[in-house]
């Protein structure tokens, strides 16, 4: 048989990841203009939104997809699918069109990226894969520095639609490497796909996400309809639990969960990045409302964590051949949980500079954990189930930053909510706050009433940083659990 060449399929594998990665970032910086010019700023959340939740559900799919029909078919499918979404994204001309259009790129990103970890996983063996995604990692460092220049370059010279349309030959080049390089042997019986467990699946993690994503909008737990959300999302996953039993090959074995090794590694995997998009999402605010500095300088005080993620990813590569998998992921935890506890102590009168050197702290500890958690847990099953394996990780982590993002977001508004409550004097309300986080409103407001707005604004950020923290001790516990490397060999 013909056999795979590694670099042009590596190169291929990073032009997808780079591609997928700099996604959220070049949006990021277009959005402003994207809702200005289609009328829409209370559907904003909904254009990330439903790219998360479309991503999600179809991330275990593909991966079970993958281990039956192969890694080749599976990427080209979601890659072309992306593509397509992107382009109707670029064409859509009123907020309604383009959150269906990034529906559908969302549908493709949920096979990309689990397709190139996947790939990486049977081209490489164990002692170089670490290496590898040290390599893919810097994908994301790259577009985490490069994505809001290219977005803002994008805007300004052409317009918003070219941040989809530049996914198209991107898009192709890899699907064209791929096409002819990557050479598979699929020698394993086929089963007959899981229809039954896909749907119940899908609906459960919809609906679910859906309920989390409402009651974070709402601050209202107790809302009937999130109570009514919850009750048949827990429905849903228990009648998913029973279908699966019954399938010959079902699309998410739980038989999976029984191995320590993939349950530790995706709850570890989970935890941080709850951890990670509360970073994204709350330093840039405490850059714009606390220390008054625009968009482009409250993104470069999280770009120090994109650069050393890079370093930890190749660093891990090292430390797993040198002392295993369990002292390196204790090593990557204590790093993020240190940089949790300094974020958490911040004053209110915190320098810049502190902002920059924990942010690079925090990277360091992210490229080793999630570098590591992925090559553990692939290397934890036979091969033919490395690819659902790879997207129950990308899943946990998916799931992660949903959960985190609502969570955060419940608390961080009921403490502002509650301080407002508080206060007697005319002009410290949610209104004024908007008008100070944002750069080109802050000096519309009394300037009176600028400090007592950042004290309340301190107080929400102090507290979501404090529960981040918890996270951080959580997981750096959980890995204590997780068992020692034990290569598994394929049947």
């Amino acid at each position: 048989m013909e056999q795979t060449k590694r670099q042009a399929v590596t190169v291929a594998v990073f032009v997808a990841t780079f591609m997928a990665a700099i996604e959220g970032t070049i949006v990021s910086t277009a959005m402003p203009t994207i809702v200005s010019q289609l009328n829409g700023i209370e559907l904003m959340n909904w254009i990330f939104s439903i790219y998360l939740l479309t991503s999600s559900v179809t991330v275990p799919i593909y991966g079970k997809l993958s281990d039956l029909y192969g890694r080749k078919i599976i990427f080209i499918v979601a890659t072309i699918i992306f593509i397509v979404g992107s382009s109707l994204s670029g064409f859509a001309d009123n907020m309604w069109q383009l959150i269906l259009f990034r529906a559908i790129q969302g549908i493709g990103a949920g096979g990309i990226l689990p397709s190139t970890m996947t790939i990486i996983a049977d081209i490489y063996p164990f002692e170089k894969r670490a290496r590898v995604l040290g390599l893919m990692g810097s994908a994301w460092g790259i577009a985490g520095v490069f994505g809001p220049l290219l977005g803002g370059f994008l805007v300004d010279q052409l317009s918003w639609h070219w941040i989809f349309f530049i996914n198209v030959p991107v898009g192709i080049i890899a699907i064209i490497l791929i096409g002819i390089y990557l050479k598979e042997d699929l020698d394993h019986v086929r089963q007959p796909i899981d229809y039954l467990g896909t749907a119940v699946f899908t609906v459960a993690l919809l609906v679910l996400l859906f309920a989390l994503q409402r009651a974070g909008e709402t601050l209202n737990w107790t809302e009937p309809l999130v109570l009514i959300l919850l009750g048949v999302a827990v429905i849903l996953f228990i009648s998913f639990y029973f279908v699966e039993k019954r399938a010959l090959d079902p699309i998410m074995p739980f038989i999976l969960f029984k191995n320590p090794t993939v349950l530790i590694g995706n709850l570890i995997g989970f935890l941080f990045s709850a951890f990670l998009i509360g970073i994204n999402v709350y330093i840039p605010m405490w850059a714009q409302g606390m220390l008054g500095h625009g968009a482009t300088i409250a993104g470069l005080m999280i770009a120090p964590l994109s650069v050393t993620w890079i370093i930890g990813s190749f660093a891990s590569g090292r430390m797993l051949e040198k002392i295993g998998n369990l002292r390196t992921v204790g090593i990557g935890s204590l790093v993020i949980t240190l940089s949790g506890f300094f974020l958490a102590l911040f004053p209110a009168a915190t320098a810049d500079i502190y902002f920059y050197l924990v942010s690079a702290l925090m990277g360091l500890g992210c490229g080793i954990i999630f570098t590591t958690t992925m090559v553990t847990v692939q290397d934890a099953v036979p091969k033919s189930q490395t690819g659902i394996a790879t997207a129950s990780n990308t899943l946990f982590r998916t799931v992660g930053q949903t959960i985190g993002v609502a969570v955060f977001g419940t608390i961080f508004n009921s403490v502002l909510a509650s301080a407002f409550r508080a206060q007697q004097t005319t002009g410290i309300n949610q209104a004024n706050l908007n008008l100070l986080i944002s750069p080109e409103t802050a000096g519309s407001l009394d300037a009176s009433l600028i400090e007592p707005l950042r004290d309340i604004l301190y107080q929400g950020l102090h507290t979501v940083f404090w529960v981040m923290f918890a996270l951080c001790i959580l997981s750096y516990l959980i890995h204590f659990f997780l068992p020692k490397h034990q290569k598994v060999q394929a049947k």
